[in-house]
């Protein structure tokens, strides 16, 4: 028999192979970086049986559906939350800026106006300067808190309220020598005129172009479709569809209550979603198209107007020198027409009728203009100037304008209206569709939940 030596102190039996470098022994760092390798490994291993499948399949349609819940949330919140900035915010920010154009603009004429009138300065005259002045440095509070983070606005603001003081203040010069009969005051009036027209109703111009185009910015914003939304909503549909469709080949059920359940609460949303956007889209675009498009063409008329009336009187102020002021009406004038034409295809109804009665009232204030400018250029001032001022008169320029003035004002206020109701009627299309799309995306997660736990339980 033979024999075989063993070293004393060896161990008995095979001898256990060193671990193979990075398996199960690895750890710290690079134990981490293997985490995700081997979660991918465990996840093949279990899609390959049909409960794993199941499992993912049930996982990623309720990921799904909670997703599309808040982004769907966030969108249809986010127009609803646009369209009430639109009502409480743009708009009136919008109109204040056209107050301050038309009232300081008005504040130009009137103090011209003032200068022709013989004696004292009338006090119906008197306040409505004031009212101008007071209105526009309201109005120009308004549009300045709305101004930040503008630079162009902000800058505009800064302009008007450098200047408005120094006009106010060359105004009451030109009215103090006026009353003591200098002739220095008409000099005093042309200066702040001059000050109007060349650097403060450009700046308030300007303001009044930079909120209404982000008044525009905010109606198409409003009445954007979410499409993004709706193609995430489609895509759960289809996931929806696409599972039902597998478990009915895999089992040889038609129908999966949960999925069903599911499938119903997304075709729901869908609807709802499609109708209540499309509608208030609709409403916002005739809010714009009815409201402020029109009134915006109006305001600009009225402006145009009130300028020009400026000149009418400005001239006679100049008695002799005023060619430039005259040159100015003659360039407004057509301006304010073509403006009013434009306007009467865009409204209806009593607006319109207002619209007509503007253009009839402008006409009538062109003649009276040239029957002014004949008997001022014929060397009938005293006459000129009662033609140009008296508001008794039926045929004169200041009753043509009064008339023309407030048929704007008025169909402008129909102009706002009309956006108001169709905003407000949009935000109302919106009504319970942001918490019923998060409230049925939860219903589609849970219905997804108990179909999928359902085929699941039959493998146990």
């Amino acid at each position: 028999m033979t024999s075989t030596a063993v070293r004393p102190g060896a161990p008995s039996g095979p001898v256990p192979e060193p671990p193979a470098p990075g398996g199960a022994g690895r750890s710290g760092f690079a134990g981490l970086l293997d985490l995700p390798v081997a979660a991918a490994r465990g996840l093949t291993r279990s899609v390959r049986t049909s409960p794993g499948r199941l499992t993912v399949i049930g996982v990623g349609l309720v990921v799904l559906a909670l997703v599309f819940g808040v982004v769907g949330t966030i969108a249809v919140q986010g127009k609803k939350d646009t369209i009430n900035d639109l009502i409480d915010h743009r708009e009136p920010l919008t109109a204040a800026s056209q107050e301050v154009y038309r009232s300081l603009s008005d504040a130009d004429a009137t103090s011209a106006d003032a200068f022709l009138v013989i004696g004292a300065e009338p006090p119906e005259m008197r306040e409505r300067y004031d009212q101008d002045i007071a209105r526009a440095g309201a109005a120009l509070a308004k549009a300045a808190s709305d101004s930040e983070g503008v630079a162009a606005a902000a800058a505009q603001v800064d302009i008007i309220s450098r200047n408005l003081p120094v006009y106010t203040g060359i105004i009451e010069r030109a009215k103090a020598n006026n009353r003591q009969g200098f002739p220095v005051g008409a000099s005093y009036l042309r200066e702040a005129s001059h000050l109007m027209r060349a650097t403060i109703l450009p700046a308030a111009e300007e303001l009044y172009r930079i909120d209404t185009e982000r008044l525009t910015a905010e109606q198409d914003d409003a009445a954007g479709f979410p499409w993004a939304g709706v193609i995430l909503l489609v895509a759960v549909l289809g996931a929806l569809v696409a599972t039902q469709v597998y478990l009915t080949r895999r089992t040889n059920r038609l129908l999966n209550i949960g999925l069903v359940v599911a499938s119903g609460a997304m075709v729901l949303v869908l609807l709802w979603g499609v109708v209540a956007l499309i509608v208030q889209g609709t409403l916002v675009g005739g809010g714009r198209d009815d409201g402020s498009h029109p009134a915006d063409v109006l305001v600009r008329a009225r402006i145009a107007a009130v300028q020009a009336r400026a000149d009418e009187m400005m001239t006679l102020v100049a008695r002799g020198d005023g060619s430039s002021y005259e040159q100015d009406y003659q360039r407004l004038s057509p301006q304010f027409s073509g403006l009013l034409t434009e306007a009467r295809g865009l409204l209806d109804g009593p607006a319109a009728q207002q619209i007509t009665e503007a253009g009839a009232s402008a006409n009538a204030w062109l003649e009276a203009h040239k029957d002014v400018r004949a008997q001022d250029d014929g060397g009938n001032y005293a006459e000129a100037v009662k033609k140009a001022v008296d508001t008794t008169a039926p045929d004169s320029a200041a009753s043509a304008f009064g008339k023309l003035d407030q048929a704007l004002v008025t169909a402008i206020d129909a102009a706002r209206q009309n956006f108001l109701d169709e905003t407000r009627n949009a935000d109302r299309a919106l009504t319970l569709l942001a918490p019923g799309v998060a409230v049925l995306s939860l219903v589609a997660a849970a219905g997804v939940t108990m179909g999928i736990r359902d085929r699941l339980r039959e493998y146990r």
